[in-house]
């Protein structure tokens, strides 16, 4: 069967397999400009927390090659840059042009050069060689990705042995009744503030969408282990609405 025939979810809506990756960039170009701000309103500002404990986590040191995938505006490269020093390189890393402008103005803007790079990229099929990343690092970016196996596949070629990935994503609420207020926020709250601060309630709906359609913590640590990861394990936050995943090459 010919991708042509095949479907894939697209929020709750089913599409074409060759669609989906057109149908999310519509939503990032959309969305680009307001994106930091969106970030902020959605999450209430915790999204820094989370990202805060991430970079805390990652023991990413001097001279070391970071990969920051799906990253957006740059708030995990803008500090990695900082901890791998002069000698080390970040490749801020997105597959949407207008995301990946909005992240390369951003940090020059706020004086970032000289060992950062900005490649555009498809996760399921990455432009680097073999061993080449210390860590990687895709946050809220794998929900969007058509085939998550072919972006582990591609993550795991492209770190070095001993190498780490960390997915920071939007997972499956573990609290007792948490997900009642959560889905009130996620399906009437959010588009409409979408509506109000971005002029789209659309694409802000979709992203609620695909956070439900995203699999569980545990589905995703078995997906990263059939991948070929080692030492998978995640850690909950905020009562699960948000999981970082992380594994290991050897």
């Amino acid at each position: 069967m010919s991708d042509k025939n095949q479907t894939t979810h697209f929020g709750y809506e089913n599409v074409a397999v060759d669609d989906k990756a057109t149908r999310v960039a519509e939503v990032f170009h959309s969305v680009a400009n307001k994106y930091d701000i969106m970030n902020d309103l959605m999450s209430g500002g915790v999204h820094r927390l989370w990202k805060r404990y991430t970079i805390n986590k990652s023991g990413v040191k001097k001279g070391d090659t970071v990969l920051d995938l799906a990253g957006g505006t740059g708030d995990l490269a803008a500090k990695f840059t900082r901890l791998v020093g002069p000698t080390g390189k970040v490749i801020l890393s997105d597959i949407n042009e207008s995301m990946l402008e909005q992240g390369r103005e951003r940090l020059t803007n706020m004086g970032i050069a000289g060992n950062i790079e900005y490649v555009q990229a498809d996760a399921e099929d990455l432009p680097f060689e073999d061993n080449t990343f210390d860590l990687v690092t895709m946050a809220f970016g794998l929900r969007n990705v058509t085939e998550k196996k072919n972006a582990l596949e591609s993550i795991l070629r492209c770190l070095k042995p001993g190498g780490k990935l960390m997915v920071l994503e939007f997972s499956k609420p573990v609290v007792p009744g948490l997900n009642v207020v959560y889905d009130h926020y996620s399906f009437k709250i959010l588009p409409a503030v979408g509506k109000l601060v971005a002029n789209d309630a659309d694409s802000y709906r979709y992203l609620a969408e695909s956070i439900r359609m995203h699999p569980d913590q545990e589905t995703l640590k078995g997906m990263m282990e059939d991948a070929g990861f080692d030492k998978v394990s995640y850690h909950n936050m905020t009562g699960g609405i948000v999981a970082l995943h992380t594994g290991y090459k050897f």
